[in-house]
């Protein structure tokens, strides 16, 4: 990307710092970002708005003259080959004209975070990285208490619901709920429901802490907010940490990727599953609608007999199942590649690493309401290779019958973006 503007630098000490504001539902993400506005006079809102045709760009601050608005082009599913034409420019300009402005950036509401931060990573203007320019204070997920719930549980997707990024676009609602919640630093509940309905906003604070136990969260009750104290608690918080991976890859790095707690905290439930010996691919099949009968949310990696070479991610969502290449094991890669990985990988793997599994495991997150974590536990245990199995040695395993045969393809090196290589669609209990 390039920019007519003369270069310029700044130096670390005045790069304007910006927070991502996202959100499915927008009215609440909006009413955030005009609280904002209202506590800060200096801060700029940079928001964009997705038409058929492709976005509105509208640049606000405090003063009430009237609202700086261009047109832009389609989006692509792909966000890191558009995101970078479209938002960054404007990220540029700012640094350069304004260094001294918070900028407040509002995506589109189907556009996920992650996405944003990979164009980020990514962005050079004029030879120059753009974390030279800006700094990413943190990133703020709205999430609106009425509908959080039919959200998680909204397999359709985006282009059936007509508010997909581009033509391209096949994710699901419940794909966008979770990774707008997940990859969040902070986390702000809109709105309260204690009309005694069977999940009010305790139950809903639960959820959102059991989803992203990472982040730090804020309620705000109505419309009636205290501006000064809510860009206190999201303005410069400095809560963005740069090298925190994806959450499918987050317990492969190190990091946590979910806190095991089998009694509920109301009504819901985190269960955690960690082994070493490798799943055998037939019962593992045979057992997918059984493990994710009433899970709303399931995450993490795991390895199979019969493909030892692969680290395969695990994402359900809306009832929708992705499995997906994820990465090689550090086991099958010679120990003079394996700087391509990240030092977090093969710390982590050098702390967990085991003597006759060397780093594969499997560690797995499911969350939901009232679920009973023993039953779950025992049927993942039992798609586990038993003693007999597992003696039989890795030649034999790699000959079993595998309806996953074909899904995962090995890849040449660590990669960035994995794509979707398995799915499975499992109804909702009735």
């Amino acid at each position: 990307m390039s920019s007519a503007t003369p270069a310029l630098t700044p130096t670390a000490a005045i790069r304007p710092a910006v927070t991502v504001l996202s959100g499915l539902w927008s009215r609440a993400t909006y009413a955030v970002a005009r609280a904002l506005l209202a506590a800060d006079p200096s801060l700029l809102l940079v928001r964009y708005d997705l038409t058929g045709t492709g976005y509105i760009r509208r640049v606000r601050s405090a003063d009430p003259d009237p609202v700086d608005e261009q047109r832009g082009g389609l989006l692509d599913s792909d966000m890191s080959r558009t995101l970078p034409g479209a938002f960054m420019p404007d990220l540029v300009q700012l640094a350069r004209t304004r260094p001294h402005h918070h900028v407040v950036l509002m995506p589109p509401a189907v556009v996920e975070p992650e996405a944003v931060a990979a164009a980020c990573a990514g962005c050079l203007v004029d030879g120059v990285p753009l974390s030279d320019l800006i700094r990413v204070d943190s990133y703020v997920t709205v999430v609106h208490g009425d509908y959080l719930l039919d959200g998680l549980n909204n397999g359709s997707d985006l282009a059936t619901l007509g508010i997909q990024a581009g033509e391209d676009d096949h994710r699901s609602l419940a794909d966008v709920v979770v990774r707008q919640i997940e990859y969040a630093d902070t986390l702000v509940l809109w709105g309260s429901r204690t009309d005694g309905g069977p999940f009010d906003t305790a139950h809903l604070r639960a959820l959102l802490r059991h989803l992203a136990p990472w982040a730090a969260q804020l309620h705000l009750a109505d419309d009636l907010i205290d501006a000064t104290d809510l860009a206190q608690r999201l303005l410069d918080t400095r809560r963005h940490r740069w090298d925190v991976p994806d959450t499918l890859a987050r317990g492969l790095e190190g990091f946590t990727l979910g806190v095991h707690e089998p009694h509920p905290s109301s009504d819901v439930v985190t269960a955690v599953f960690r082994a070493c010996r490798p799943f055998h691919p037939q019962r593992l099949h045979e057992m997918l609608w059984a493990v994710n009968a009433g899970v709303l949310r399931s995450r993490g990696h795991l390895w199979l007999a019969s493909q030892p070479d692969v680290v395969i991610s695990w994402d359900l969502a809306g009832g929708g199942l992705a499995m997906r290449t994820l990465t090689r094991w550090l086991a099958d890669t010679p120990e003079e590649q394996w700087h391509q990985f990240s030092d977090h990988r093969r710390l982590a793997a050098s702390v967990e690493w085991h003597p006759y599994y060397d780093d594969r495991h499997h560690y797995l997150v499911f969350i939901g309401i009232d679920l009973n974590t023993a039953d779950l536990h025992r049927t993942l245990t039992h798609c586990l290779l038993t003693d007999a199995e597992l003696a039989d040695g890795e030649a034999t395993w790699r000959g079993y019958t595998d309806p996953f045969a074909g899904c995962f393809a090995l890849p040449t090196q660590p990669p960035t973006a994995p794509r979707p290589d398995f799915h499975e669609t499992h109804p909702r209990q009735p």
